[in-house]
């Protein structure tokens, strides 16, 4: 397969030269933030509001990528239209930007981050099928990280507690998505998006308190309010969810994403119920790819 074409340190390389030294914070110490968006049809989606946020996360964690945010946006569009001749038939990519605070050894050591932009193939394989059956949610033991250790809104690769929770849930379900517990118990975030559930035609989504805010989550809120379909965020507890009607996923790759079970418990009566098919429907017009049969079709190519 051919090697994708990535911004790295100033220099268009192939991703397999987007090599970190073993001493860059980014690696010893989870020193990085990141964003990431997806295209769609080759097209990238709402790449302006996600770099917003990336320049939020960045101003918080005092790391300085020596480019504004619309040099990030033209690196970001280059680095999308030099991969257009290698994106597969019909897929997608997905791109990321990440700094980390580079080969520092004191966090303050005036050093150069290390500054990528990186194109990956999207996966669809991955979770096409859930689609159709539902993903299997499980809530394990790990707790998200306390909003008094570290802000939830900063985007960023310190997920030693994701890793963890995802070992305990695979202990369930070795394909399953785990859901995390904020410290009072509740229901905060899948490790890789948010969480929505619907009861009596009402969707409920967790507060920001301890989850991230997700731009997808954001373009649900929109598009629930042009549906006219009751939205409220609120703190949601297991209960919540094991009584809900409906639950589903949202990141950028897989958009919106089903849950069949939670803690092996059925969820509602039918996978996808009517209010999630609504709302694919919906970010399906929006972006001009019908992004479920997209992953259908990708996945048994």
């Amino acid at each position: 397969m051919d090697e994708l074409i990535a911004y790295f340190n100033g220099e268009f390389v192939p991703d397999n030269q987007c090599v970190i030294h073993a001493t860059d914070r980014g690696f010893r110490t989870g020193d990085v933030v990141y964003d990431l968006q997806r295209t769609f049809d080759g097209k990238i989606f709402r790449l302006r509001e996600h770099l917003e946020r990336f320049m939020r996360s960045l101003k918080f964690t005092r790391l300085d990528s020596g480019l504004n945010i619309d040099e990030l946006e033209a690196l970001t569009r280059e680095v999308v239209r030099r991969n257009e001749s290698l994106r597969d038939p019909g897929g997608d990519f997905t791109v990321t930007q990440f700094v980390t605070r580079g080969r520092a050894k004191s966090v303050v050591d005036p050093v150069p981050p290390t500054v990528c932009i990186l194109p990956q193939r999207i996966d669809f394989a991955q979770f096409a099928k859930f689609y159709r059956s539902g993903v299997h949610v499980v809530i394990p033991r790990t707790r998200s990280y306390s909003t008094d250790s570290l802000d939830p809104k900063v985007k960023h690769y310190s997920r030693m507690n994701f890793v963890i929770a995802s070992l305990e849930a695979a202990d369930v379900d070795p394909e399953a998505y785990p859901v995390l517990l904020d410290e009072n118990g509740n229901i905060a975030e899948h490790i890789a998006g948010n969480f929505y559930l619907i009861t009596d035609g009402v969707l409920r989504m967790p507060t920001d308190h301890s989850s991230l805010q997700g731009d997808t989550q954001r373009a649900i809120r929109e598009m629930a309010k042009r549906l006219e379909i009751p939205t409220v965020e609120e703190d949601l507890q297991p209960y919540d969810a094991y009584t809900a009607d409906e639950i589903f996923l949202t990141n950028t790759t897989y958009c919106i994403l089903p849950a069949g079970k939670i803690d092996n418990r059925p969820v509602g009566g039918e996978v996808p119920g009517p209010i999630t098919r609504q709302l694919q429907s919906a970010w399906s017009e929006m972006v001009g790819v019908d992004f479920v049969d997209q992953a259908l079709t990708a996945a048994n190519a």
